[in-house]
């Protein structure tokens, strides 16, 4: 499922007009996103939570040369799904 077959869903399960049902959509992710560009936790209990994992810098190397490079510091987001996920997924 992608965003536009989600917000038809939203659209069609609650009688809503397609911008209402797009703007629903887009607020939901968007605050998710800024939630987790500050650095706090998102959790949707028994779905899945969303989190930040820090990485240190540390020294890589470039596969082609070999060349020992430095890998600046960086931060990403990581999900973990909920237990009833997991669960319904694994039947």
């Amino acid at each position: 499922m992608n965003k536009l077959e989600l917000v038809q869903a939203l659209k069609d399960s609650n009688g809503l007009s397609k911008p209402e049902a797009e703007k629903i959509v887009n607020l939901f992710f968007n605050e998710m996103a800024n939630a987790l560009a500050k650095g706090d936790r998102v959790e949707i209990r028994g779905f899945c939570s969303f989190f930040v994992k820090e990485y240190r810098p540390y020294t890589g190397r470039n596969p082609k040369t070999g060349e020992r490079v430095k890998i600046k510091p960086k931060k990403l987001p990581f999900f973990k799904v909920g237990k009833e996920l997991k669960e319904r997924v694994d039947w």
